[in-house]
């Protein structure tokens, strides 16, 4: 008889954590989900939602008690280039809280399985066409910003922890990942996302949108669906090492601004001006989750197609509820 498996999503009410819930339903898992908010753009399908701020300990052993087999961490104080740039604080404290309280409510849970989501952020800057890196180039270590900085040191946490407890740890370095229910606005949207907000909101002749920097900074994008797909191959494999999550497909933020150009109809142009760009180039390998079977569905255009008109839709109705309502 098949037994049920029972899995905790903490960052639920996030982009990612929000479609990974999704996943381990259609997976047949029980899932409890926690964040400190409702998803803000969907109902949640999972089994159980509880609201809580797992910088909290107490709310850490609410959410977690010793029925769930697999805990998935994506719970962090982050977004875009806008908000990693001018919230280090916030980043380094609340993260770092959250990451320490929950991988010791697993250890004293006796969890099965605990999924850490770390990022691209701790690889050091790479000039623009460098060749594709492994994941041991985290080391030595020089991440281009404190978010960087703090996944490095979460990752060392959960590994120190996978050595000395009963505890089997998985760690995914997530690219670039764009999709529908994403922040689109407020100051926490990434590139994807923001460059679909500016686009959709021109005429229907288009017109111009700003860009920050020269556009030239080069990254892979991955969508949703593939990443959860990912983590899902990861979770249930033998792979001990932290492993990158993203694509071989690489553009840069003017071609992206092309591409999403092109799925709008609109006839688009840039006007470059400052702001935070990161680092110039992201160039990693991602031979280790393709050689546990996993390959992505979604080219980027494809992917960008389902997210432009998921954010268009959410800019008409805003615009509704503003003519209804006023501001």
């Amino acid at each position: 008889m098949n037994i049920q498996k029972r899995a905790l999503v903490c960052g639920a009410g996030g982009f990612i954590g929000g479609h990974l819930v999704k996943k381990l339903k259609r997976e047949g898992y029980w899932v409890r989900a926690t964040d400190s908010h409702y998803p803000r753009h969907s109902v949640t399908v999972a089994d159980e939602f509880v609201v809580g701020n797992l910088t909290d300990p107490k709310v850490c052993d609410v959410v977690l008690d010793d029925t769930i087999d697999e805990v998935y961490q994506l719970a962090a104080d982050m977004g875009g280039m806008g908000f990693i740039d001018s919230a280090e604080v916030s980043i380094m404290i609340n993260s770092a809280l959250i990451n320490l309280n929950m991988i010791r409510t697993a250890i004293k849970k006796k969890v099965g399985r605990y999924f850490f989501s770390s990022s691209a952020y701790l690889y050091p800057n790479q000039e623009l066409g460098a060749g594709f890196i492994s994941e041991e180039a985290a080391y030595p270590p020089n991440p281009d910003n404190e978010y960087g900085w703090e996944k490095l040191f979460s990752e060392r946490t959960a590994l120190a922890v996978a050595r000395n407890t009963d505890l089997e740890v998985r760690i995914a370095r997530f690219q670039n990942c764009f999709g529908p229910e994403t922040t689109w606005k407020g100051g926490r949207e990434k590139a994807p996302a923001a460059l679909c907000r500016k686009i959709a909101m021109l005429p229907s002749q288009g017109g111009e949108i700003e860009v920050w920097g020269s556009g030239t900074a080069e990254r892979n994008f991955i969508f949703v669906d593939d990443l959860c797909d990912a983590v899902h191959v990861l979770m249930q494999s033998d792979c001990e090492e932290p492993t990158n999550i993203g694509t071989t497909e690489i553009v840069n933020v003017n071609a992206l601004v092309d591409i999403i150009a092109e799925v709008s109809g609109k006839s688009v142009t840039r006007k470059h001006i400052d702001g935070p760009v990161g680092v110039l180039g992201r160039y990693n390998s991602v031979d280790k989750i393709a050689s546990l079977g996993w390959v992505p569905k979604y080219d980027i255009k494809t992917g960008m197609e389902i997210t432009y008109k998921w954010i268009e839709e959410q800019i008409k109705q805003d615009e509704v509820w503003i003519n209804l309502h006023g501001r």
